[in-house]
């Protein structure tokens, strides 16, 4: 008997679990699939899957009232407080209310849990219960959810609602991958030289609307996330787009460096020597840089690289040289005056008789640019000057300076003319000697013939020369004179010599 009463007490104490929330699920029909274990950093979300089964009998199929749904921390009654349900007569625990929602799919046996601002509090093992009527009332007991919230480690992540322009204003984002929309644990901060200027109180949120400058492009911005003790934070190097600026020139020389040139300076070359231009902008992205002649608008390049070369420089170089830099958002221009030196050149003079006066030209081309004058004997001719002797007309035109003279007077013996042309950097002059004859009365014949000016050796060389030729002269005149003596004097005979 006694032995009986033992095997019933054992037998009770077996059965007294099933009693608290229906059974263990040896009942057919009740099936739950929910994840075993789940793991979220404190101050995140996470929603867990679940989807739940219950026998339900045919003759209640057309009762439409939906069934009560219930998650209990292990270890409560069905009497205590549950951390979640649909059932709007029944009170939540208070640590976990407006964080733990239930997805509101509840005809369809869904039963996803939806935890916000996880708490390390939170961490624990949970068990699900449905209600439906006087028929189903059962807790899934050999079903548990384990929920770990561990420590805040995820770095927040900025987001461009669209690429950043210089001087237009733009919204950006800071999140935390696994936070959700509005949360109220985490706050946030920014830095960075971008924002050095605003309104600090600006800076306190997750969202930030800022119009960068060309020199915010590569600088850093932080996002810095903290949750109590815990800070997070990732930084950004900035992409700012800006149109091209501080276009600049410089002559790049061998061995001293590059030398940078202002806007339409002016740079000075030796015609023949080489010239290397190197062409500088700052612009995001990086500008297409090119080289005209004269206008960019007008002309075609000349180069399409930012160094242009020029070797040799050439007369033709000379002028206005543009150095064109363009991107998507604009261009600049910057130009210099080249100016190319090349020797003096005289050409000239010649001369001609032009009805009862001596007519000579002179020409002259250097840069920079010569001035041309004559010299008669010992006397300086002026330009653009006249009297009874002689008339000067002299004009210049950027290298060329131009000059004539036309003389009205008899010719003296051994006359000496001069056409003389000089600039800054040299001296040039050529000298025709007039040898005219007895008489000039009526236009005969002039020959020129014209050199450089020098004096030494040379010029006792030409000296020699000349008597040599008058000596010649004169004995032919002797000569002509025994054979011919009364016949009349012949036209005058007018010679030059180079003078040196």
């Amino acid at each position: 008997m006694d032995s009986g009463c033992g095997r019933c007490g054992m037998l009770a104490l077996l059965l007294l679990p099933l009693l608290w929330a229906g059974s263990l699920q040896v009942n057919p029909g009740y099936e739950l699939k929910v994840a075993e274990s789940v793991t979220v950093q404190e101050g995140l979300c996470i929603l867990v899957h679940c989807h739940f089964s219950y026998p339900w009998p045919r003759r209640n199929y057309y009762t439409s009232s939906p069934p009560y749904i219930y998650w209990f921390l292990d270890g409560d009654t069905i009497y205590d407080e549950p951390v979640a349900t649909n059932n709007q007569n029944r009170e939540v625990k208070t640590e976990t209310r407006d964080r733990f929602h239930l997805v509101q799919d509840i005809r369809n046996n869904n039963c996803s849990l939806h935890i916000t601002d996880a708490r390390k509090g939170d961490s624990g093992h949970y068990v699900f219960r449905v209600e439906r009527g006087s028929d189903v009332k059962y807790t899934y007991r050999d079903k548990k959810l384990t929920l770990r919230v561990t420590a805040l480690t995820e770095k927040p992540v900025i987001h461009f609602l669209e690429p950043l322009q210089s001087g237009r204003l733009s919204q950006l984002r800071c999140s935390v991958p696994g936070s959700c929309q509005g949360s109220t644990s985490l706050t946030f901060s920014w830095r960075g030289n971008v924002i050095k200027m605003m309104d600090p109180s600006t800076l306190q949120t997750s969202e930030l609307s800022l119009s960068p400058r060309p020199q915010d492009h590569n600088t850093s911005l932080t996002c810095q996330v903290n949750l109590h003790d815990v800070t997070t934070e990732r930084t950004i190097w900035l992409n700012v787009s800006y149109a091209p600026q501080n276009l600049s020139i410089s002559h790049l020389r061998n061995g001293t460096g590059p030398k940078m040139l202002q806007n339409t300076s002016l740079l000075t070359i030796q015609e023949g020597h080489a010239l290397q231009l190197q062409c500088v902008v700052d612009s995001n992205p990086p500008a297409k840089l090119s080289w005209f002649r004269g206008s960019s608008t007008l002309n075609s390049s000349i180069s399409n690289s930012g160094i242009l070369k020029l070797s040799p420089s050439r007369i033709e170089d000379e002028g206005k040289i543009t150095c064109h830099a363009q991107n998507a958002l604009g261009n600049q221009t910057v130009s210099l005056n080249l100016s190319v030196l090349y020797d003096l050149q005289l050409l000239g003079p010649s001369c001609s008789w032009d009805a009862e006066d001596l007519h000579c030209n002179c020409s002259s081309r250097a840069w920079p640019p010569p001035s041309l004058h004559w010299r008669l004997g010992e006397v300086l001719l002026e330009g653009n000057s006249s009297n009874a002797s002689f008339t000067v007309t002299s004009n210049s035109a950027g290298p060329w300076a131009n000059s004539s003279l036309r003389l009205h007077r008899e010719l003296s013996p051994g006359m000496k003319l001069h056409c003389e042309a000089q600039n800054v950097r040299r001296a040039h002059s050529v000298t025709v000697l007039l040898l005219p004859g007895k008489s000039v009365s009526r236009p005969g014949s002039l020959q020129v013939l014209s050199a450089l000016g020098g004096a030494g050796t040379m010029a006792l060389l030409c000296l020699c020369m000349c008597l040599i030729f008058i000596c010649i002269v004169k004995v032919h005149r002797h000569q002509a004179a025994v054979r011919s003596k009364g016949m009349d004097d012949e036209d005058p005979v007018m010679d030059s010599v180079p003078w040196c």
